[in-house]
């Protein structure tokens, strides 16, 4: 399985407005791509305007469908001007091995 988190900021005037679009892609990719196995987006109650994004796909190959579809491009254009900071890391989920 393929790891995405991503940290947005977004000033804490544009939080729900972020949140609407965020909570939208994600339940878009859950519903309608085949490789998307998990998407979770949490958010600081601490620090408004923070969020930690969880993805789980199949493969990179999946993720990269993902940025391709007409839902992420929606959101990728529309909360550009929200967000102040953005940082991605990629990871390769490791199988448990029996205790």
């Amino acid at each position: 399985m393929f790891v995405v988190t991503v940290k947005f900021t977004t000033s804490r005037a544009d939080h729900a407005a972020f949140l609407a679009l965020i909570t939208r892609n994600a339940a878009q990719s859950l519903a309608d791509e085949p490789g998307c196995a998990r998407f979770d987006v949490a958010t600081s109650p601490d620090r408004p305007g923070d969020f930690f994004l969880y993805e789980l796909y199949t493969d990179a190959a999946a993720f990269e469908a993902h940025k391709s579809t007409p839902h992420f491009r929606a959101f990728d254009t529309a909360s550009a001007p929200l967000v102040t900071g953005k940082s991605v890391a990629l990871y390769h989920l490791e199988p448990m091995v029996p205790a």
